[in-house]
Formats: structure tokens, C-alpha cells, sequence
């Protein structure tokens, strides 16, 4: 069998689908189609095929006058030629999903790949092939592009995911990179809560200075008694009139005009300007540290570490505790702690201690005694030493919680209500500094509020600040509205804070030379700090 083309025609030899298995050229295509509807006896009747001095047409009328036809030599095979054309007659119909004209053209490229399953190259039938082959080769369902397939979409989800964590580092070190410039910028002191790790640009009387009266737009600054004393007015001087005198040297003058402003400052009960420069310019310098006056000064420090979801759930919560011992005299360096073990040792599942490998670790276990196993060398002079750690992780650790819903009102603006809760009412919580990130250097409109609020539009900050967070005062909330369409500008809120109240029930009952047995003094203090408080 030698098939020279396969077409799909109608009655007028109008070719609607055609495919070719040897060289032929268009020409001579269109002529042997055109010939076709010359060569039929009778439009009525059916016949199988017609033959020409050169080739055979082999065809089957299909619905809506068309024909199916093939195109042979005359020295091929016809008994071949018919099986051919009853595969083909029942191929179209499946392939085009019917018979009509409309169909054979919406489906001309899949009849041309099913010709060309059912013939190979040279007009010659391959054996063995059914319909069911051909509808499974024109699917070309491949297990192997499956696998692959597969592969590649679990390549793409992860690079996804690791995209959506790696932005989620920028993010967080381009805030954190604010904060501290926030801070610097601002000149915070080491009184800023957390440390001076979180951001408070232009808040610089939020830790080391005050308020001050600057833009809090009609909301009344409270200042801070334990960090930074009442300003107070200066006394109106006595001025004594005299007459007018040229020529008076620069200091009587400057120091007549510093008592003029003194006494308009003074009428209008204003700040004067020192004290004012003071509150939202530089920080004023740093004192000096206290020279210790105890041979031993004992630190016990916590840092907390808390995630938080945006509905103010608390994903995790890691505590991380140390206490220190600095030596500062030669008395204290050959001493023992005695804290209360029994306490430590009834704390629930969660808790877990260590102590410094230089301790003697049977002692402290047997009489709650820390001290050092060498007893020829003391404790290193004027240097603190972290002589117990202790961890803690468990949800109910995080002394407060954060819930911020920004929505959408539909006119370009977001309606933001924050609110803040207590949970561990046994802490009492100083400098609570809420940081909002705004995206947007708009001036927020503040509807209600707890405490009070300063709005950096350099980085598009707005603090929400508390003096004091007790059980008396366990929940607060700040309702704003600004510009905007996208709820996740507003995250991450970070908290920082400073307390004195640990989540370890750890005591110092006594501190003591380890020869002698003689008391060592001692002053002792608690300092609880967020390491990373956020809720995103």
C-alpha cells in the first residue's frame, strides 16, 4: 500500500482537511481534488472507489455532503486501502467530535496528528494500530512529564516559601536598621525600654528626658517621676528701672535679656528653653556609673523572646535568664550565693537550669550554694561572671499580649484598632513602647487612646506609650484612622518595656566568704527586658 494523501472534502472537491505522505507539491494537490467530483457516476450513488489513468481515489461519504478520501497509486492494495479508510471513517468522528463542516475546521490540526498515527511517512499503514492507540497517542498522557512536571512545582513552591522567609529577614533587619538610626538620631538613652534596642525616633523623653510639650496633638504628656524629675520654674527676677546707657558691655546685656525671657517665661508659665531643648533635642549626656559600694553586686536578668499572631495569639514564647555575680572587692571574689533551690526544684515541667562549669555543681545541688570549685582562685575583680542560666518556654510566659485589626472602609481608608492586655498580672511593666509602622508618612487621626502617642513621619512610626502597665491598668486600647489600602503596612508591632518582676521565683537568702563563713555584702538587682516582642 502506497497512500498518497489523505483529505477530507466536499462534493465540489473544496479540500477541508488534506495531508500528504509523499512529495507533492500544492498544484498538484488542488488538481487531483478538483478532479474527484468529475470522476462520480451519480451524486446518488455510493461508490468505493474511482480510478484515473495514474492514481485510485478510495472514499466513504461522510454526513453533510463530505467525503473522506484517499488517494493511491493504482499498484497498491486495495483490500489494505479499505481497512485504512474504515479506521480513518471512524477516527474523524471521535477526534472532531462529530461530522459537520464546522467541526472538521475547529479540529484540523488533531485530524492531521491522528492521519499521522494511523499512516507513517511514505503513505504506508502502521500495523497493529486501533483507535483506542490513536486516542492515547493524541492525549501524549506521559508519566514521565508527570514526574517531571511534579518535580518542577515542588522546586517552585519552595523557592516560593524561601522567598516569602527571605523577605520576611529583610523586613525584619530594614526595621530593626530603622529602629537603631530612630534611636541614634534621637539621642536615646540607656533608659529606653528594652535597652535602647527598640526605635523612638523623635521620642527622646520617652527613656532618658520626658515628653516635653511637642506635637502630642491635644494629648496631655505625663512625665516619668522615676526617670526624670519635674522642671522647675525659674524665679522672676526683680528688674529695676533705670534709664538707657550706650556703650554697656556685652555680659550686662546678655544677662539683662536672660532675665527678661526669664520673667516672660515665667509670666506665661511656659518650659524654658533649656529645659525644652532638653526634651526633643540631644539627650543630655549620660552620668556616670556609681561606684559600687558593696564587695558584691548580684544581677538576676531575664530576656524574653515572644511571637505573637495578628489576632494576639501567642505562637511562642522563650525565656532566657541569667544571674551574675561581679566581684568588687577582694572579699567578695572567694564567696558563696545561697539561693532558694527548693523553689527552683519544685518550678513545673518547662524550666531548666544550668550552672557555670567552674561551680561546684554538687554543692549547688545539695545546699543550694553556688561557689566555685577551685577555691585557690577567686572570682575575677570588677567583672561580671554568669554563675546560674535558667530557660523557660511556654506560651503563658509572655507578660502581655498585642491585638491589631486594620480594615479596609472601601474610600482609601484603613481603620486601625489596637489594643493591648496584661496576662501576668504579678508583673509590673515600665516605659511600655507600642511601635506601629504606618506605611505611610500621613499624620494618623487619633480617635481614642490610653496613654499617649508621638508620630514620626520621617519613618513613618507611631508610638503608642504607657508609663506604667500594673493589674490596675491590665488593658488599653488606640483607635486611628489614615490613608491607605493595605492591612499588612501595619505589621510587625513591636513592644519594648522594662520590669523588675521575674518569671523565676529565684532569691538571694545569703552571701558568704567560703572560709571564714562571714556575710559579704551585697546589693542585688532585677531587670527584665524583650529581646524580640513582635506581632506580625
Amino acid at each position: 500500500m502506497v497512500l498518497l494523501s489523505v483529505s477530507i472534502c466536499t462534493r465540489q472537491g473544496k479540500a477541508l482537511v488534506s495531508r500528504q505522505f509523499v512529495q507533492m507539491n500544492r498544484l498538484r494537490v488542488e488538481g487531483l481534488l478538483a478532479a474527484f467530483p468529475k470522476l462520480l457516476d451519480s451524486p446518488s450513488q455510493q461508490h468505493t472507489f474511482v480510478e484515473t489513468d495514474s492514481v485510485r481515489y478510495i472514499y466513504q461519504s461522510l454526513e453533510g455532503n463530505l467525503f473522506l478520501l484517499l488517494i493511491t497509486n493504482k499498484a497498491s492494495n486495495i483490500v489494505e486501502d479499505l481497512g485504512t479508510l474504515r479506521l480513518l471513517a471512524r477516527v474523524v468522528p471521535d477526534v472532531a467530535g462529530g461530522l459537520a463542516e464546522p467541526n472538521i475546521h475547529d479540529h484540523a490540526f488533531e485530524l492531521i496528528f491522528a492521519f499521522d498515527e494511523v499512516i507513517t511517512s511514505g503513505g504506508y499503514m502502521d500495523e497493529g494500530v486501533t483507535i483506542s492507540s490513536v486516542r492515547t497517542n493524541l492525549l501524549m498522557d506521559s508519566h514521565e512529564e508527570k514526574m517531571h512536571n511534579m518535580i518542577i512545582q515542588s522546586k517552585q513552591d519552595a523557592a516560593k516559601e524561601e522567598m516569602k522567609k527571605q523577605a520576611k529577614n529583610i523586613q525584619d533587619r530594614k526595621m530593626t536598621a530603622m529602629r537603631q538610626e530612630f534611636g541614634m538620631r534621637n539621642g536615646l538613652g540607656s533608659d529606653f525600654g528594652g535597652g535602647g534596642q527598640m526605635p523612638g525616633g523623635e521620642m527622646a523623653g520617652f527613656g532618658g528626658g520626658g515628653y516635653g510639650n511637642g506635637d502630642f496633638n491635644g494629648v496631655t504628656p505625663s512625665y516619668n517621676s522615676y526617670n526624670v524629675p519635674a522642671p522647675s520654674a525659674p524665679e522672676p527676677p526683680r528688674v529695676v528701672a533705670k534709664g538707657m546707657k550706650l556703650g554697656m558691655g556685652g555680659g550686662a546685656a546678655a544677662n539683662k535679656k536672660n532675665s527678661l525671657m526669664a520673667a516672660m517665661v515665667a509670666e506665661d508659665n511656659l518650659m524654658s528653653l533649656s529645659s525644652k531643648n532638653n526634651a526633643f533635642g540631644a539627650a543630655p549626656a549620660a552620668a556616670a556609673p556609681a561606684i559600687p559600694t558593696t564587695p558584691a553586686t548580684l544581677t538576676a536578668e531575664e530576656k524574653i523572646t515572644v511571637q505573637m499572631s495578628r489576632e494576639g495569639t501567642v505562637e511562642s514564647c522563650d525565656i532566657k535568664g541569667t544571674l551574675s555575680l561581679t566581684a568588687n572587692k577582694d572579699e567578695a571574689s572567694l564567696c558563696g550565693v545561697a539561693i532558694n533551690k527548693a523553689a527552683l526544684a519544685s518550678c513545673s515541667n518547662g524550666w531548666s537550669f544550668a550552672t557555670h562549669p567552674k561551680v561546684n555543681k554538687a554543692n549547688y545541688e545539695k545546699n543550694g550554694v553556688l561557689a566555685l570549685k577551685d577555691t585557690r582562685k577567686g572570682f575575677p575583680l570588677n567583672r561580671p561572671i554568669g554563675i546560674l542560666r535558667w530557660s523557660y518556654s511556654s506560651p503563658d510566659g509572655a507578660p502581655m499580649t498585642i491585638n491589631c485589626w486594620p480594615e479596609d472602609d472601601g474610600t482609601g481608608t484603613v481603620n486601625v484598632s489596637i489594643e493591648y492586655e496584661l496576662t501576668r498580672t504579678d508583673m509590673v511593666l515600665h516605659n511600655v513602647n507600642v511601635f506601629i509602622p504606618l506605611g505611610s508618612t500621613e499624620q494618623p487621626s487619633i480617635e481614642s487612646i490610653d496613654g499617649n502617642y508621638k508620630h514620626d513621619p520621617r519613618e513613618g512610626l507611631l508610638c503608642w506609650h504607657h508609663e506604667l502597665i500594673d493589674q490596675n491598668s491590665p488593658m488599653g486600647s488606640l483607635d486611628f484612622s489614615i490613608s491607605g489600602t493595605h492591612s499588612d503596612a501595619f505589621f510587625p508591632v513591636t513592644i519594648s518595656f522594662q520590669s523588675t518582676s521575674l518569671l523565676c521565683p529565684i532569691e538571694i537568702q545569703s552571701v558568704t566568704e567560703l572560709g571564714s563563713g562571714n556575710p559579704v555584702g551585697y546589693t542585688e538587682s532585677k531587670v527584665v527586658t524583650p529581646e524580640t516582642y513582635q506581632c506580625a
